[in-house]
């Protein structure tokens, strides 16, 4: 039996869920709030396996309260359930160490779905959430080593096997000039040969 918390300030969607969650046997609703302003005694007193966790409620925001939450109980799963995908509130609330984030348009079936993935210790996220977590890690992928555009396509070259006069030519540059952007580009990457800039640059997949 997994015991939950709901923290859901409007009263006809907190009962839904309630009901909803109830459907299965396995879950076992102990406490609905409809605010977070008593948090940590909450946690404290009840231990949740899970708390459903709405983030724009009247006083202490669900942004504010999930590091308490880990505090108190590191073991208790965080799944965030709103109307809001800004990015922002999405990266402050898994940063803090939620393990879900949903929007509250999602079924019944696909809730109970995200619901159960949690508890089972995996993460689970809305499909256009799931969306903006992949684009962020490839930006940041990506942006990671500050790379200009014309040391990436330096890069990209030595990746495809161009000797410096190959990529001198094939970007209209002299040779002097590719052996600057390499030199940077070691520096960028951390490394003292073109081996290990390609080696790096593949395993990375920086380019």
């Amino acid at each position: 039996m997994k015991n939950i918390i709901i923290y859901e300030d409007n009263n006809s969607l907190r009962s839904s869920l309630e009901l909803l969650l109830q459907t299965n046997q396995q879950y076992k609703v102990i406490a609905v709030f409809n605010d977070a302003n008593t948090i940590e005694q909450d946690i404290a007193s009840y231990k949740p396996d899970l708390v459903i966790l709405d983030i724009d409620m009247p006083g202490r925001k669900g942004t504010e309260v999930v590091p308490i939450i880990k505090r108190i109980n590191k073991d208790t799963k965080i799944l965030m359930y709103t109307v809001f995908d800004e990015s922002d509130k999405l990266f402050d609330c898994l940063c803090a160490g939620a393990n879900g984030y949903v929007l509250k348009k999602s079924s019944p079936e696909k809730f109970l779905q995200y619901v159960s993935d949690v508890l089972d210790g995996g993460t689970a996220f809305s499909p256009t959430i799931a969306q903006k977590v992949l684009m962020s890690f490839q930006r940041a992928n990506e942006n990671q080593y500050n790379l200009s555009d014309r040391e990436k396509e330096v890069l990209r070259s030595l990746v495809n096997g161009y000797t410096y006069k190959g990529i001198a030519d094939l970007l209209n540059i002299s040779t002097n000039t590719i052996r600057k952007h390499v030199s940077s580009i070691y520096e960028k990457l951390h490394v003292s040969s073109g081996r290990e800039a390609v080696t790096l640059a593949i395993h990375k997949k920086i380019v």
